[in-house]
């Protein structure tokens, strides 16, 4: 997404991240969905199955809201930013009818799905299973 600008009533620019919505695009859309996280991305998905034109806008430059990773320590170790409930997505009956595969998601489940360091020499770990250990 970019920044770009849209005209008000009174010609006056004023600038939008995301997508411009002029007076001519507002009538063009069913529905307006502000924020592409798993909700509005939800929300969307739905809306436009049942056959209404939908517009999704997100502020920030890449989509998934709560949901997104990213590299921040080392190249291809990706980080939760923001949500600790990615693993239940997989669960989610919604997600589940969807073919997100199709569109390049893969669920991938971590040997340690959660761990927490409490100072440099002490850590927890959660395992899958109360016979993991």
């Amino acid at each position: 997404m970019q920044d770009t600008n849209a005209t008000d009533d009174t010609g006056r620019s004023e600038s939008n991240i995301g997508h411009s919505v002029t007076r001519e695009s507002k009538s063009t859309y069913d529905a307006i969905i502000v924020g592409s996280g798993p909700n509005g991305l939800a929300a969307a998905v739905r809306l436009a199955l049942e056959g209404c034109k939908v517009l999704v806008l997100e502020s920030e430059s890449t989509i998934g809201g709560g949901t997104r990773t990213k590299e921040l320590i080392e190249p291809a170790h990706f980080h939760d930013v923001c949500s600790a409930v990615h693993p239940l997505g997989i669960s989610s009956p919604f997600f589940r009818r969807l073919p997100l595969h199709q569109h390049g998601l893969e669920w991938l489940q971590p040997d340690i799905p959660v761990a927490h360091a409490f100072s440099r020499q002490i850590g927890r770990t959660a395992s899958r299973s109360p016979a993991d250990g």
